[in-house]
Parts: C-alpha cells; structure tokens; sequence
C-alpha cells in the first residue's frame, strides 16, 4: 500500500491594495538605536536598502483590516470549492496577533484561528482552531505540524495560514521599517496515498545565544516617551546567523530525505532581503561543491511585496500555482524545498514534491 502523506491540495492569498514605494519615506526622519539623527540623506538610505534587500515597493494593509481580516480571506481563496465542515485543523502562524490601525496594542484574544473559523462560517466543533507563534517561519512550521497530523492518522484536511501587520509595528524611526509589510496567505493540506506531497522536514531553534537577535522595543526616536513597542533586529547579527545555517538545515534536511541536490526544481525561501536570500542558496551550493546555481531556482516577489513575515512563502508559493511569478512553474513530480528563518531565532525547511 502506498504510503500516505500530505499534498497541498490548494492555496490561496491576500495581497494589500495599498501599495507604498521607497519615495514614500523620503521625508521620514530616521535615528540610529542610541537616539541619534542618522547624517546621510533619506535619498541616500533609500537607495542603500534597496541595493541590499531588493524592495521597490511593500503592501500595508487598509487601515479597516486586521491580521486575521486578511487570514480569513487567503483562506476563502484556497477553499474555493471545498466543504469547510471537512476540515480538522485551522492553524494560523501569526507573531502579534491583531493590531489595529493606529493601535499599538496586539489583540490574541480570541486566538487568530478562532476569528478565521468565525469568519469561514464553520459550525464543525471539531475543526480545532489554534494560533502558531514562531517568527518568521511560523507557516512552515504550521505545515510541518499538519504533516505530522496527518502522517499519525489524526487528521484528513488541514489549513495553513500566514497572516501579518508588520507595517503597523514597525518604529517609524528606524531604517528597518522600510523591509516591513503586510499580507497573508494560505494552504489547504490533504491526506492523499502516493510519492508526492511532503517528504521530509526540520526544524530548530537557536535560543541560547540569539533569542534576542529579533524582538520588541522602544522607538529609536528619543522625543517617543509613550513605552511603545515596536520590532527590532539586529540586521548584520541576523545576516550572519542565516547564511550561516540556513543552508546547513536544508542540506541534512535534502540529505536525510535520499534527495539530492541536483533533482531540487525551486528553492522557496522567506522573502526576507534579496541578498541575504542569495547568499543562503549561493551556501548551499557550496556545502554540495556545486559551482553553478540555476538561475531560476529561487523565485522572488519581495521587489513588489516587501518582507511579510510569515505570509511571504504562501504568498509565493499561491503566485507561482497561478502562474502570476514571471519564469517560474511548477509541474508534477518537480520537488521544491522550503526554508525560512526567523525570531527565535528559528530555522526550518521542508522538502515536497508536487503531485
């Protein structure tokens, strides 16, 4: 009998229509973390995170949307068609839960899962609910978690969803804001008998020495003395860490799993910064002593989306089925591998072939 594992049966997204070029923070005031104003020119800073990250532009939500508005609607797009009642688990990866516009303060109660489930309609009691906090790679893990639902024979039909605000967290004083956005995205995951859908994972956490590399704090500008909170990182520290092991999760990952490296069609990484996603796959290729990278393994969107946290592989990943990412397609039996990286700090990867 063949064995059973999960496929992504379908996907769906939720792109903001509120669309804000790099002009936009031209008259921005920005300081560094000890409070002082940064000497070089905003045109100067704008060109600067462009060259690194590769964003043009990010989406921001409407100001009458939250996370879980937006959770909702990725997910009605990929359960075009399907019974609602027939799913067993909603899993929404989320890091603030909602934030209202204008309103610092992060809503979680109820869960993000909950909402989504209210707002689906669903009545089935036992389609169980529940909110995946992991940082950035919060949907893969969401993924690996209804992979392993499935495998135990605990569940038949899961959704996966993204969802995030980080233009609302995001300290206005600080470079750093111009990477954030907003979006959501989602899988549907179903149990089906075969050699494709997920094959292998893994998954870790670097807690010991970078818990703090992404976390929350005080406005960089001096005169905000209100106890806001807003996300930082600590951008060179995190650059580091990434390249560094990224490439060496997806490597046991493709190495426990029997696939090698030439059969890997795509690379869907966490659209992150441009450079750094570069450099993650320029790594791996090394740690195979591979010289040439395809050129079209790693697709990107993050010009035209910016940096969404955990909505930005789902995001990817629905583009691309919909034939929406220039040069890129998937065709059956192709393998893709997932990675992601985030606060925590947390690293994962996922290897799935396309049914």
């Amino acid at each position: 009998m063949a064995e059973v594992r999960a496929i992504i049966a379908a996907t769906g997204s939720y792109i903001p229509p509120v669309r804000v070029p790099n002009e936009r923070f031209l008259e921005h005031t920005f300081f560094d973390p000890q409070g002082r104003r940064l000497a070089k020119g905003n045109p100067e800073i704008i060109r600067k995170l462009y060259e690194i990250t590769g964003i043009e532009e990010r989406r921001y939500a409407p100001s009458d949307l939250c996370a879980s508005d937006m959770a909702a609607q990725a997910a009605a797009a990929a359960l075009e068609g399907v019974d609602r009642e027939t799913l067993d688990y909603i899993i929404v990866a989320h890091n603030f839960g909602d934030v209202k516009n204008g309103n610092l303060r992060c809503d979680t109660v109820p869960t993000l899962a909950s909402r989504v489930k209210h707002r689906l309609g669903i009545r089935n009691p036992y389609t169980v609910a529940f909110d995946l906090p992991f940082g950035c790679p919060g949907w893969l893990q969401g993924m690996i978690t209804a992979d392993c639902f499935i495998r135990a024979g605990a569940a038949r039909r899961v959704l996966v969803i993204g969802t995030e605000t980080l233009g609302r967290i995001a300290d206005p004083h600080d470079v750093d804001s111009m990477i954030y956005s907003d979006g959501a995205g989602a899988a549907l995951l179903e149990a089906r008998a075969g050699e494709a859908g997920i094959l292998s994972h893994l998954a870790r956490t670097d807690a010991l020495e970078h818990a703090f590399l992404l976390r929350m704090g005080g406005s960089y500008n001096p005169e905000k003395t209100g106890g806001e909170l807003y996300i930082k990182m600590n951008g060179h520290e995190i650059y580091k860490y990434a390249v560094k092991t990224v490439p060496v999760v997806v490597k046991q990952n493709l190495d426990t799993s029997g696939i090698g490296l030439h059969e890997v069609k795509k690379i869907l990484v966490h659209q992150a910064n441009e450079k750094l996603d570069a450099a993650i796959i320029r790594r791996l290729f090394d740690l195979y002593r591979v010289r040439e990278v395809p050129e079209d393994i790693m697709p990107m969107i993050i010009s035209w989306t910016g940096n969404s946290s955990v909505a930005t592989l789902p995001t990817l990943l629905d583009l691309i089925l919909r034939g929406r990412v220039n040069g890129h397609r998937l065709h059956p039996g192709d393998i893709v591998v997932f990675a992601s990286v985030g606060a925590g700090m947390n690293v994962n990867s996922m290897i799935y072939r396309m049914p």
